[in-house]
This record gives structure tokens, C-alpha cells and sequence, in this order.
């Protein structure tokens, strides 16, 4: 017979009225190796790439690029940036 308390989820998520999540710190994953980027790693960074209309203008939407302090020390932060733009820019419509 199971307990009753270990049949509940123990993912807990802090939502304000309007049901918008508030947790003060959200776990980010790197885009490149899909590693989970902790809280002290301070040589992680996460690039917002702007996306531009017909006439090159900013049109308020980005694709998020976060990457680990992992793939940067090791070198690799300029060419997985590249590459993982070209995946994403023909989904976001950008030529």
C-alpha cells in the first residue's frame, strides 16, 4: 500500500493569482549541450538574438541562446552560437 504523501507531485511551482510563475531563480539548459546551467556558474551567458523586419528593423521579438561556461572555457562558444543560429534563423523567418 502506498503513502498517501508520496502518491503527490514534489515539483512545486510558486504562482501568483493570475497563475504567471514567480520562482525567484529558473533553471536555464545550455543550448549546445543541453546541460543544465547551475547557479554558480559565472562564466555562462545568454544571448538574445533581435530579429528585423523586410526593411531591417527591430521587431521586438529575440531567440534566446544560452550558453554554458563549459563550451565557452573550452573554445567553442563563437562556432556554437554560429551554428545554432543557422538552425534557428529559418524557423524564426530570418534570411
Amino acid at each position: 500500500r502506498s503513502h498517501p504523501l508520496r502518491e503527490q507531485s514534489t515539483h512545486f511551482k510558486m504562482l501568483n493569482e493570475e497563475g504567471e510563475n514567480v520562482d525567484l531563480y529558473i533553471p536555464r539548459k545550455c543550448s549546445w549541450t543541453n546541460r543544465l546551467i547551475e547557479a554558480k556558474d559565472h562564466a555562462s551567458v545568454q544571448i538574445n538574438v533581435g530579429h528585423l523586419d523586410q526593411s531591417g528593423v527591430f521587431n521586438g521579438k529575440s531567440t534566446v541562446i544560452a550558453l554554458s561556461g563549459y563550451v565557452r572555457n573550452m573554445g567553442d562558444g563563437d562556432s556554437a552560437t554560429d551554428l545554432l543560429w543557422q538552425k534557428k534563423k529559418a524557423a524564426a523567418g530570418q534570411a
